[in-house]
């Protein structure tokens, strides 16, 4: 049973940083692919940012140069390192998980952790 457990939300002020984290159990993870989302109240889940098996990664542009993705394959763990924040990077933020092998099919992730929050103030 594959779960997910995110870490590191919280409220800052804007142009501060947050790193949140993901625990992954139940898979091994240099064959998944990993992602994070981010939600807000009324609105679509928007993927925030990505990482193949291969380590290759992939961002909204939103956010690109000021989120980074990574992966410590030998904790298990997805992080997503945010600096620069907005206000409107405000969101519930989830991380996600699926082989490969059938994300790459499907484009669907089958497995999500329960969500952290983050709360940019300016």
């Amino acid at each position: 049973q594959v779960q997910l457990r995110e870490f590191g939300g919280g409220s800052v002020q804007s142009g501060e940083s947050l790193r949140l984290s993901c625990e992954a159990s139940g898979h091994t993870s240099s064959t998944y692919c990993m992602a994070w989302f981010r939600q807000v109240p009324g609105e679509e889940r928007e993927r925030v940012a990505g990482r193949d098996s291969d380590g290759s990664t992939s961002y909204a542009y939103s956010v690109q140069g000021r989120f980074t993705i990574s992966r410590d394959n030998a904790k298990n763990t997805l992080y997503l390192q945010m600096d620069g924040l907005k206000p409107e990077d405000s969101a519930m933020y989830y991380c996600a998980t699926e082989r490969c092998s059938w994300y790459r099919q499907h484009r669907e992730y089958n497995y999500w952790g329960q969500g952290t929050q983050v709360t940019v103030s300016s």
